[in-house]
């Protein structure tokens, strides 16, 4: 049965964030850049003031649907209270369903299916940026069929998404650990000694260093990031494909990778794109932009099937040196040092000739493959359940016209 959208929802905008006109007690708040499709990124949320009287007009409950109005309409997430007393800003909608007439995770899948088919474009207003207003949203019509239907479908689909939730807090966690055991190693160098006690606590040698100012074990080295006995920088070569994925920044958030876009490239020259390969590290150049993926061999069916936009800078390890050259891309020291060096009229960015003054220690032997041994598995983990995912995305987005549109049916 065909509704309008306010037939089944209530909407409204959130509050206009106005430093000289707002009152009230500062909050946190919900803006654009916070809603992911199916997800939200909660670590830079800002503050805004908000009086008490309206709590309820821009304040967000368990199972409102928030919606983005600019930029990328109709990218939206389901609240689920990850914090409480949260708010949004005019930036976004608050869709707040009927529950006797529609599941609001089938209407997440509508929203998630007609974004990808291009329905929502025709509702746009566009000059610079897109906007789905308030009262467009409002008039969109929905087909809706019986409630046991939407679950049915809705169950199906929110399974595949929550197993790609689960792989991701996994890598989230894995991730926690690699950053911790680089940081003893190599931040305090308290890597293990010969006899298995932490080097520098246990009156470990350490000489000082010129370049970077202070003290390291000694017989250890310090060179080029982008050119060292480790590492090198990988750059664009000419490449004749057919069809492969072209993965841009964008296509990446931290170290989780979309399906991308495919290209076909029809035994065309390639010239303006990077060509992974086993066993490199990638970076974004831009600045602000924290986006990593390592390429070991458990990323085979990326590297095969993948070309990078040359937003991303790459650096070929070899087999031993791989783990402590993406645990030292992934310091926030290196981040740091990028984004002081980053440069550009309209987007900030390093070049090669910027990456060539950050430096980077190299261990000794014993110590890198040491490491090497305690993190390959990590790596490897992680690798595994990126691949998984985009298994998982690719089996999502077929099963997700097919279910929605009735070309296939859920049997009790």
């Amino acid at each position: 049965m065909k509704y309008r959208m306010d037939e089944i929802t209530e909407s409204c905008l959130g509050k206009m964030l106005d430093a000289k006109k707002n009152k009230g007690e500062y909050q946190p708040y919900l803006a654009n850049i916070n809603v992911r499709w199916g997800s939200f990124d909660l670590e830079k949320l800002s503050l805004m003031r908000f009086e008490k009287d309206e709590e309820e007009r821009y304040g967000i409950k368990y199972g409102d649907l928030i919606m983005c109005e600019g930029g990328e309409p109709g990218r939206c997430a389901i609240w689920r209270d990850e914090l409480p007393n949260m708010k949004i800003q005019k930036a976004l909608h608050r869709i707040r369903p009927n529950t006797e007439l529609v599941d609001v995770e089938y209407l997440y899948y509508w929203f998630l299916l007609s974004g990808r088919n291009d329905l929502l474009r025709r509702h746009f207003t566009e000059t610079t940026i897109k906007h789905l207003p308030g009262e467009t949203l409002k008039q969109l019509v929905i087909d809706l069929p019986d409630m046991k239907t939407q679950k049915g479908i809705s169950s199906v689909l929110r399974v595949i998404d929550k197993k790609i939730t689960v792989n991701e807090h996994i890598n989230d966690n894995l991730e926690q650990q690699l950053m911790l055991l680089y940081d003893y190693w190599f931040t305090q160098f308290d890597f293990p000694d010969n006899d298995g006690n932490p080097y520098q606590t246990s009156g470990g040698k350490m000489v000082w260093n010129d370049t970077l100012k202070r003290n390291i074990p000694e017989n250890w080295k310090v060179q080029s990031v982008i050119s060292n006995c480790l590492s090198s920088i990988i750059k664009p070569g000419v490449e004749i494909f057919n069809t492969k994925t072209y993965l841009a920044t964008a296509d990446v958030k931290g170290t989780s990778i979309s399906t991308g876009t495919i290209v076909d490239y029809d035994g065309r020259e390639s010239r303006a794109n990077m060509q992974p390969s086993i066993n490199s590290v990638w970076f974004a150049k831009m600045k602000n932009s924290i986006k990593h993926l390592y390429l070991n061999k458990e990323m085979q069916p990326i590297i095969s099937s993948s070309i990078l936009s040359t937003g991303f800078c790459g650096l070929q390890c070899n087999e031993i040196s791989f783990e402590y050259i993406a645990s030292y891309v992934s310091n926030a020291y290196f981040e740091i040092h990028k984004d002081m060096l980053a440069h550009g009229a309209t987007q900030e960015a390093v070049n090669n000739d910027d990456l060539a003054g950050v430096h980077i220690i190299i261990p000794e032997d014993t110590v890198l493959r040491a490491y090497h041994e305690t993190t390959q598995a990590i790596y490897a983990q992680i690798s595994k359940n990126v691949c998984e995912n985009q298994e998982l995305v690719k089996l999502r987005d077929w099963l997700l016209p097919m279910l929605m549109n009735g070309q296939a049916t859920i049997s009790d």
